[in-house]
């Protein structure tokens, strides 16, 4: 390389997000002094909650979180719903750092109506007040309650999927993970929306979205830290907050995972189906061409989106109604052990 082109030069952004994210309201990078600040931007309110449950039944319970503290989950059903039916334990996102059990549920509400669906959605403790291994502590303790109450919820255990999106998609793999080595139950499915999965930012598409996009570098090493502290890019990590780092990925359930070309986390999510694929396991890897992190939420309208939300929404369909017929030996001998 001669001048001063970069020596990873950025993707170009798709043209209906780029122009989407020309008039967003996002900081180059985040900083610890907006934490505040962003946590009151991205929180539900009760206005946006109401109208995004208008037709939804919705529980909540308050629950024993990791070392016994209480957490809150939120169940959600369709109204009337009598028989059991398929799960799903849901992972919000927000860099670990933000947001709240109800932040982009809508990703998961049509499987409410379309398949039958019962959501769990969990309040895990944020960092930095609650660092490792509060949060995926947080979230393991839900799913194992889910599991042990699915009865009363309408749950059919043997069809739950786990799903999370950006540091909820890095929660949720972790979850899985935690899930196949403590022995629950074994899972139908897992759904990873752009999941945070790495620490170390060794990729070069973590050098390749440098104080650009949505959630970028920066941003990235801010969220790892405040939940690693002086452990963020060290070898004193479990793969349990680091699902990346993890190299055997076998024993887990028929994963669908999704990414944009132009953000921070695409080569940890290529890393992490390949991975799958080398142990046998099912995995189905989308890389949309030119999104940023995030575009389905700020940009619903693109074509890119529309085309995203409709892969993943097929993907559940396809696993919910052909009655499982993807799983992988590894899962199956799990699930028979």
């Amino acid at each position: 390389m001669t001048g001063n082109v970069p020596a990873f030069p950025t993707p170009p952004f798709d043209r209906e997000l780029a122009a989407a994210f020309a008039v967003a309201d996002f900081p180059t990078t985040l900083t610890a002094d907006m934490i505040t600040i962003f946590r009151e931007r991205a929180a539900t309110t009760d206005t946006m909650i109401r109208e995004l449950l208008e037709n939804v039944e919705r529980r909540d319970q308050v629950i024993p979180g990791h070392e016994g503290a209480e957490i809150t989950v939120s169940v959600l059903s369709r109204p009337g719903r009598t028989a059991p039916g398929p799960g799903v334990y849901t992972i919000h996102g927000g860099g670990m750092i933000m947001g709240d059990r109800f932040t982009t549920i809508d990703t998961v509400l049509p499987w409410i109506f379309e398949h039958g669906a019962v959501v769990v959605t969990v309040e895990y403790r944020l960092a930095p007040e609650f660092p490792d291994p509060y949060p995926v502590e947080d979230c393991f303790a839900g799913l194992k309650w889910t599991f042990e109450n699915a009865a009363d919820l309408g749950i059919d255990t043997q069809r739950l999927l786990i799903a999370g999106g950006s540091a909820g998609g890095g929660l949720a793999a972790g979850t899985a993970l935690l899930a196949r080595d403590r022995r629950l139950p074994p899972l139908y499915g897992q759904v990873l929306q752009c999941p945070m999965l790495d620490d170390r930012n060794e990729t070069v598409s973590s050098r390749q979205i440098d104080g650009v996009g949505t959630w970028e570098r920066g941003s990235n090493l801010l969220g790892w830290t405040l939940l690693l502290g002086d452990r963020q890019g060290t070898d004193d990590v479990s793969i349990y907050a680091a699902p990346g780092r993890a190299t055997d990925l076998a024993g887990l359930a028929p994963t669908f995972i999704d990414c944009g070309s132009a953000e921070v986390f695409r080569d940890e999510c290529v890393a992490y189906a390949s991975r799958i694929w080398e142990v046998g396991g099912s995995a189905e890897l989308h890389i949309w061409a030119g999104g940023l992190h995030g575009f389905e939420a700020f940009a619903p309208h693109a074509a890119i989106s529309q085309a995203a939300t409709a892969a993943r929404n097929d993907w559940v369909s396809r696993l919910l109604d052909n009655g499982g017929q993807h799983k992988t030996r590894a899962f199956r001998d799990v699930a028979d052990a």
